[in-house]
Formats: C-alpha cells, sequence, structure tokens
C-alpha cells in the first residue's frame, strides 16, 4: 500500500509556515492560494506584516519586508529557471494591481522560494545571466543578492531540525528515528491544534513506514491522527486471511456453493478468491 500517492502537500505548507513563525504569529497575516487576479494566478502563500517597519526574529523570516511572496515546492518537485520568472513576475504583478500607483512600495516587496532539492541550473542561470550573488547564510538557507527585491531560497532538508522542525519534515525520506520521535513529541503537546494536525497528517502518509517502525512507542496523540491508516492496513489483513481461508476450504471440498454455505460468504466472494489462486 503506497502512502505516498495522491498526497496534497501545499496544505501541509501551509500549516508549517504558521508553525514556524508561531511565536510571532500577532505581528503577520497569512494568505494562502492569494488570488493575484480573477484569472487563475496564485501566489502559493503571501506573509503580510502587520506592522511593516517590525522586525521578524525567525531566522526565514528576517528577510522579510512588509509583502512576502512565497513559492513552495513539493519534495518531489524542483524549481526551474521558468519558476524563477514566474515567481518574480508575480511579485511585479501584485506590486502594479493596486487601485493607486506605487500603493506597494518596490521596497517592501521580498520573494522566498521554497523547495526540497538544491536548484542547481536555476541558481546558475541566476550567476551567470542576470549576474546575482547566492550565499548561504546558516543551513538551507540562502540569500540571492543583487536584485531590486531581497529573494531568498530555503532548502527544506538542509534546514535546521530544531530550529525548523516543521518545515524539514515537509519530505517523504524521514528515517531517522530520533528526527521521527522528536516530531511525535513536539506534536503531542499541540495536538489539538488545527495546524499541528494538518501538517502531521501529511508528513505521516508521506513517511508511512518509518512511523510504522515507531509506532510501539508512539504518543496516543499520533495513534489518533493514524486511526484510518491502521483501520486499512487491518481490513487488508482480514480481507488476505478470508481469501486463503476460502481457497484452502475450496480445495478439500471441491464445490464454490458448500464452500459459500460453509464459511457464510456470497458464492461470488469464493469464485473471486479461488480464481485470484489460480
Amino acid at each position: 500500500m503506497d502512502k505516498r500517492k495522491n498526497i496534497e502537500w501545499h496544505p501541509a505548507f501551509e500549516a508549517s509556515i504558521q508553525i514556524e513563525f508561531e511565536n510571532e504569529i500577532e505581528k503577520m497575516t497569512f494568505e494562502p492560494e492569494h488570488l493575484l487576479s480573477k484569472q487563475p494566478m496564485r501566489i502559493d502563500e503571501l506573509v503580510i506584516k502587520i506592522r511593516g517597519e517590525e522586525k521578524i526574529q525567525k531566522n526565514i523570516g528576517r528577510i522579510f519586508r512588509k509583502h512576502n511572496i512565497i513559492e513552495y515546492k513539493s519534495p518531489d518537485d524542483y524549481l526551474t529557471i521558468n519558476d524563477f520568472y514566474k515567481v518574480y513576475g508575480y511579485c511585479c504583478f501584485y506590486q502594479s494591481d493596486t487601485e493607486h500607483v506605487c500603493e506597494i512600495k518596490p521596497e517592501e516587496l521580498t520573494i522566498t522560494f521554497i523547495c526540497n532539492h538544491y536548484p542547481v541550473k536555476m541558481l546558475r542561470h541566476l550567476q551567470e545571466f542576470r549576474k546575482l550573488q547566492i550565499e548561504c547564510v546558516e543551513s538551507g538557507i540562502y540569500y540571492i543578492t543583487g536584485d531590486a527585491f531581497p529573494i531568498q531560497l530555503l532548502i527544506t532538508k538542509e534546514l535546521d531540525k530544531e530550529e525548523n522542525r516543521w518545515l524539514c519534515s515537509l519530505r517523504n525520506d524521514i528515517t531517522d528515528r530520533m528526527e521521527i520521535e522528536n516530531l511525535v513529541r513536539q506534536y503531542e503537546e499541540k495536538k489539538n491544534s488545527k495546524l499541528y494536525q494538518a501538517a502531521m497528517e501529511v508528513i505521516t502518509r508521506a513517511n508511512w513506514k518509518a512511523m510504522k517502525e515507531v509506532k510501539s512507542s508512539m504518543c496516543e496523540a499520533l495513534k489518533e491522527l493514524m486511526a484510518e491508516e491502521f483501520q486499512e492496513v487491518r481490513d487488508q489483513v482480514t480481507e488476505e486471511v478470508t481469501e486463503q481461508l476460502i481457497c484452502n476450504a475450496y480445495k478439500n471440498i471441491g464445490d464454490l456453493e458448500k464452500v459459500s454455505e460453509i464459511l457464510g460468504v456470497p458464492v461470488e466472494t469464493v469464485k473471486k478468491a479461488v480464481e485470484k489462486e489460480k
């Protein structure tokens, strides 16, 4: 059973980005899927500082000004050169789509790219074609300087696991038991928060195998969160046992209707199990 199929990462990202700033949440508003116009152009996340001049202390928000545009890529996706220009264009459009000229001052804008993979080609293009500089200011945080807009790149898997636990955990390759246990421990403390529930549900599904390996020592809060997943596994096991029982009975009896009558299951179920065995 592949728990990683059709995972919606963006709701977990929206929750995680707010979790990261929870100690300064009163300083900002968060607008997921911000509509740029009536056409389907959306910024993944628009973060607006309530008091533009107030500094954000969180490491991933130190670059922030008044209006902050964020582009997020899910773990298996990549940032491309086109993505850079698309988001840069969004930034310009957002600034210009106002009632009054310079209602949003250009100097009040920043751009943040968040992804799991280091975008080698995109950064090389920015360095060679746009003559921008790339500087790693701390684990997983890169400043792209030399442009009119302050720009930063966050590589989720490189972020500090203590300082940026929830963004760092938006991956489908978590294997470290200690990392999982620390994540579960923090979740247990915040289990009633919708933000933490949204983030943890996706992280759990994406790392199902690793999560199962620590289930014996898992907190009750996570067990409740994973109840649906556990039920799916139980149902699968029950189905497999039933099919094996049917096949064994058919081998001894050799009559579909008699097996159906003895086991109390529909004839079609018996027939299906027997054909599957063949």
